[in-house]
């Protein structure tokens, strides 16, 4: 393991010590000072500003804790001329509070993002942008779930296996070029947490999950997502990016086995 994998690790681990001690039920309040936990394990020492051009659009009380849905937005033009670079989705409360990293390209426009996340319990969900120059900017939203993380599972190793992978891919018609055309991209995976226990053994299921995804456009980059288990079970993102003219629309999904999935779509008028 090199010394940034390292660094990251011993995040992650003070981030699960020190949450485990704030959550005391499932059905608690959402606490506001875990973020000041979390904040200090992944933005140690560094000012994050509260700002109007992130938002994220969720339900306030979700009806699975296995599956929220939640959309989030970074308006350019409100920006006034903040480039953000990368995107951070932390729900507080999770045992593993990162839910994934957004890397964003001028293709994308105004970023806007749909997907499904996991909550262990109710919690704040923090939206952190960083520019070029690693200023950080920030939007929350309360969200009461709980139960999203661990729990008991079936454990189907064969039928979990066969699905894994599977993607569906697709944009809306009819494609205006130079113009923003919605995406929407879903692949089966049971993204498994390593904090599940077998029905059967009792044992802690091992991790298994999505860890990477990558979009791109005619062989230029157009996003990339560094995927955690906090995102839900068969991975859902719908974006818009705006393509120049006709193209390949390709992704390749990579999991934390090493195993890669790729799907292409090609793009007309």
């Amino acid at each position: 393991m090199n010394n940034q994998a390292q660094l990251w690790l011993g995040k992650l681990l003070v981030v699960v010590s020190l949450s485990i001690t704030f959550i005391s039920s499932a059905l608690a309040e959402a606490d506001p000072k875990l973020w000041d936990v979390t904040k200090e394990a992944f933005f140690a020492k560094r000012d994050i500003q509260e700002v109007d051009f992130l938002k994220i659009d969720a339900p306030r009380r979700a009806e699975s804790g296995a599956q929220v849905p939640v959309t989030y937005s970074y308006d350019r033009a409100a920006a006034k001329g903040v480039v953000l670079k990368k995107i951070y989705s932390i729900v507080d409360a999770n045992p593993i509070p990162m839910t994934a990293i957004y890397h964003l390209t001028d293709a994308l426009g105004n970023f806007q993002l749909s997907t499904r996340v996991r909550y262990e319990t109710d919690s704040f969900i923090h939206l952190v942008g960083e520019d070029a120059d690693g200023k950080l900017y920030m939007a929350k939203r309360e969200i009461r779930a709980a139960g999203g993380c661990g729990g008991m599972v079936e454990n189907d190793e064969a039928a979990i296996r066969a699905v894994a992978g599977k993607i569906k891919l697709k944009v809306d018609e009819p494609v205006k070029f130079g113009s923003p055309v919605s995406t929407t991209f879903n692949i089966r995976h049971t993204m498994r947490t390593g904090l599940q226990r077998d029905l059967v053994s009792q044992g802690y299921v091992p991790a298994f999950y999505i860890k990477k995804v990558d979009f791109t456009y005619n062989g230029n980059p157009l996003m990339t997502i560094d995927v955690g288990v906090g995102t839900a079970e068969d991975p859902y993102f719908k974006f818009d990016f705006i393509p120049a003219a006709p193209g390949k629309l390709e992704v390749t999904a990579t999991d934390n086995e090493g195993k890669v999935f790729t799907h292409t779509l090609d793009v007309k008028s």
